[in-house]
């Protein structure tokens, strides 16, 4: 039995050598005459580093694929939270939507229209004339038309008595449409009496007709293909 064991071994250590001495004396300028075993060994480690680099190339894909779904799924959850929010409070938000167009409708009734103009540049005058306030200018302006209103600039110079200022003021305040009071300034013009520089704007709404030329004038043209 000892024998049958040595005769193993002694096989073994013989194709070893065999082995090994397939890749002495290689011509590294001419593998093709290389024994089996370096060709194979070569064609191996070869393989193993394409099979490799190919695997780290794959890996850097799908690492920047992960990273923007990753960034994906951020984006959608946040969409989702305010969706949901929205959802959740959709009845409050058509109950405040409802109110801001009643606010809205109650602006709009505060606007004069294009016929009511008129009648409204006399309330401003007979506001002035009320307090004893003489008008040494009262001059509308152009007409600046926006996108649902006009506004109608007013240039005054009115002179008075100080009291009789704050009155007026307060009236135009109190009227019934829109009219504010900028640019104010008053200049003292003799013992007890002001004159007071100012320019009174007013607002009414537009009509329809007027709001469709206003949409296709500020409406840019097409670009010709």
């Amino acid at each position: 039995m000892m024998a049958k064991q040595f005769k193993i071994n002694i096989n073994f250590r013989e194709k070893l050598e065999a082995v090994v001495s397939q890749f002495r004396y290689l011509d590294s300028k001419d593998p093709s005459s290389w024994p089996v075993w370096p060709r194979w060994l070569v064609f191996f480690g070869l393989a193993a580093a394409c099979v490799t680099a190919l695997w780290f190339v794959w890996l850097t894909d799908i690492e920047a694929e992960l990273t923007q779904a990753q960034a994906t799924e951020l984006k959608l959850r946040d969409e989702y939270k305010i969706k949901l929010a929205k959802a959740v409070n959709l009845e409050a938000l058509k109950k405040q939507r409802e109110q801001v167009q009643q606010y809205v409708t109650q602006l709009e009734k505060q606007l004069p229209s294009k016929a009511e103009m008129d009648a409204l540049l006399s309330d401003i005058n007979q506001a002035g004339l009320g307090r004893s306030l003489q008008f040494e200018l009262f001059r509308p302006g152009q007409v600046v038309i926006n996108d649902y209103y006009a506004e109608l600039p007013i240039a005054l110079k009115i002179t008075g008595r100080y009291h009789d200022m704050g009155a007026f003021a307060s009236d135009i305040a109190n009227l019934s449409r829109i009219v504010t009071l900028n640019n104010l300034v008053v200049t003292s013009v003799k013992e007890g009496a002001l004159t007071l520089d100012a320019t009174a704007k007013t607002f009414r709404y537009l009509d329809s007709a007027e709001v469709d030329a206003q949409r296709k004038a500020t409406t840019k043209p097409a670009k010709k293909s």
